[in-house]
């Protein structure tokens, strides 16, 4: 009958431990990337009574609970923080904390400080790959500290090609003009106006003058590329016509080194120009080069691709956050600050690109909420409040037991 009194303080710390567990899933209902925990309970070695030949068996109570860490999907939803990330699939964020410890994390609450380093929201290091100084980027090397380009000014770059996707009026007169221009860059990022002048010579022909204004000269004049452009009867640019010399202009004003343009007439094997009874009209332009530019913001694409956006207008790849697969995360321990580290039991981590060797994805510009179920640990209070009170009664009543055992010798 004494054991009693152990058997039911067994469960008495079993199920407060079990309220603490419901407790923390409960505190945690809002945590991005929150992981509920379950509770196991456990009964205690039995004793046989009378022969021993289990005909009678009286247990002693329940052992301590284990707690299992349950990593299902959390609820994905769309935020307005340019870096925020969430996990759809297996896998984790790969960290290191001020110490250099190297930890695992769902949540992505991302951020970037002033050395540009990226962070999660409880400062420590984010894991992946960066942008080198030659322009590449090699996923297939060691991970390391993602470090964003903070405060740096994006070097121009030279053009080299330029397009035009146009139509020339087949209806025109001979001696008709039309002209198309466009915006290219010097090494220094200095803007110039590249000029081409299109003259009706004849039937299905056209004259070209490529340059540039005498202006954008420190001295000297601009020597243009002179051409003839041939259609065939149903309009289309001929195949056979030679592609334009290349227009050099040297000894700019800017003090830039010298362009070097070429204009493209073909995508390919495809013309870009045509020649229909329209007017003469340019449908779209294009060319490869950009002036210097500051760095306008910093955001998170799908796939984890860190890309930071110009005032120039282009957008840049400049890091990719790398994945950690683990076969049985249950078994990581929690440090706190939503971060996990390997245990004992814990298989090797496999480290890499989103999407790939089982891993799952990152999707840019959302949030992984808690897998908290309000209603399941709603209830699973309820019994466990019950069960605290009914070996409460236990105590109570061997207590009463005990009493009247004693009464007896009275």
């Amino acid at each position: 009958m004494f054991t009693s009194f152990s058997t039911a303080l067994s469960a008495l710390g079993a199920h407060s431990t079990a309220v603490d567990v419901v407790g923390n899933n409960l505190a945690n209902l809002n945590t991005p990337g929150f992981k509920a925990s379950t509770v196991s309970f456990y009964d205690l070695v039995t004793q046989s009574l009378g022969a021993g030949l289990g005909e009678t068996q009286v247990g002693f109570g329940v052992g301590r609970p284990v707690t299992l860490r349950q990593f299902s999907q959390g609820a994905i939803q769309s935020s307005s923080g340019p870096l925020d990330a969430a996990i759809q699939g297996d896998g984790f964020l790969v960290i290191r904390d001020r110490a250099g410890a190297t930890l695992y994390t769902r949540g992505g609450n991302l951020q970037v400080d002033k050395a540009g380093n990226l962070l999660t929201a409880t400062g420590n290091r984010v894991q992946g790959w960066t942008v080198g100084p030659d322009g590449t980027m090699n996923t297939s090397g060691a991970v390391g500290d993602i470090v964003i380009p903070v405060g740096t000014l994006k070097q121009p770059k030279p053009t080299s090609e330029f397009s035009f996707d146009l139509n020339l009026n087949a209806a025109a007169p001979d001696g008709e003009k039309f002209l198309a221009s466009i915006e290219v860059f010097d090494s220094l990022g200095t803007s110039h106006e590249v000029t081409v002048v299109f003259e009706k010579t004849g039937a299905n022909e056209w004259s070209y003058s490529i340059s540039i204004p005498d202006a954008d000269l420190a001295s000297g004049s601009v020597t243009p590329v002179t051409g003839t452009l041939k259609f065939d009867s149903k309009g289309q640019l001929d195949a056979s016509t030679a592609e334009p010399g290349k227009l050099t202009v040297d000894n700019l004003k800017s003090g830039a080194d010298a362009l070097e343009l070429t204009w493209k007439l073909f995508n390919g094997a495809k013309p870009r120009l045509t020649q229909f009874a329209q007017p003469s009209a340019i449908s779209a332009n294009a060319q490869d080069g950009y002036p210097a530019a500051q760095l306008v913001r910093v955001g998170l694409a799908d796939g984890g691709q860190v890309l930071a956006q110009y005032s120039n207008g282009q957008q840049t790849v400049v890091g990719q956050l790398a994945m950690a697969s683990i076969r049985n995360p249950e078994s990581l321990i929690a440090v706190g600050n939503n971060n996990f580290q390997l245990s004992a039991r814990s298989a090797l981590p496999a480290i890499g690109l989103p999407g790939t060797g089982g891993r799952g994805v990152i999707l840019g510009g959302a949030i992984e909420y808690s897998n908290v179920d309000i209603a399941r640990e709603f209830t699973n209070l309820i019994v466990l409040q019950r069960g605290y009170q009914a070996n409460s009664r236990v105590v109570t009543a061997v207590d009463e037991l005990s009493q009247e055992t004693i009464n007896l010798k009275r």
